[in-house]
């Protein structure tokens, strides 16, 4: 928490790992630091991994977080219109995906910030990380793969978004956010992405350049 007695905007901070592994909160806690000494709040926060559990468990968590929040924000001078999500990997997807896809209007954000995010998840025909999510392959469980990724829930109502993501990320491969970037863009909210040179997915994160610094300032002009 900053130093404030006024209402201040919130972060909700969501780490990534795939989904699965547990309590992985100590991944952001630079960034937490980092925001709260720009003048946010940030709950920084974990949710249910497989393989105990699966979709939407995690997205149902974070729903939860976020009408938290919003329940106790005067106890910590949060200003309940003026919460963003923020994540990376496994995060960044959760972090959007509980922005974007809000049927019941619970878990409203002002703005989402997404690093090294799998917007779509119909790009991984195999592997084991998103079935494992799912609770099953692509063909077996079509339906989930479209319903759990960010991409086809962007919408004219959506909140302004920052991408950015590693140039050369093997695991989220860089035509995620250009997709995200151009389903923005047809609904008129033109978004840019921030490219980290020379780095992969996992030391996108930890050595980002100015990614961080950049996304803050996004937050500033968007929630400020």
């Amino acid at each position: 928490m900053p130093a404030s007695t006024s209402p201040v905007p919130a972060v909700l901070l969501i780490h990534g790992g795939g989904w699965k592994g547990g309590d992985g909160r100590w991944q952001m806690r630079w960034i937490a630091r980092r925001l709260a000494a720009r003048g946010y709040v940030v709950m920084n926060a974990t949710y249910r991994t497989t393989p105990q559990f699966r979709y939407p468990t995690p997205l149902e968590d974070m729903r939860q977080a976020i009408v938290w929040m919003r329940t106790n924000s005067s106890t910590y001078h949060i200003d309940p219109q003026r919460i963003a999500t923020f994540g990376y990997s496994a995060g960044g997807h959760l972090a959007s995906l509980v922005a974007l896809k809000d049927e019941n209007h619970t878990a409203r954000v002002k703005a989402i910030v997404a690093g090294g995010a799998p917007f779509d998840l119909k790009l991984y025909p195999g592997g084991d990380l998103v079935p494992a999510f799912l609770g099953g392959t692509q063909s077996q469980v079509p339906e989930k793969f479209r319903d759990a990724s960010p991409l086809y829930h962007v919408g004219k109502n959506s909140p302004p978004i920052f991408i950015y993501h590693a140039a050369e990320d093997k695991l989220v491969q860089p035509d995620h956010a250009l997709r995200m970037q151009a389903a923005y863009a047809r609904i008129g909210k033109p978004t840019g992405i921030y490219w980290i040179p020379k780095r992969g997915h996992i030391d996108g994160f930890f050595f980002s350049g100015h990614a961080v610094d950049a996304a803050i300032d996004f937050l500033d002009r968007t929630m400020k």
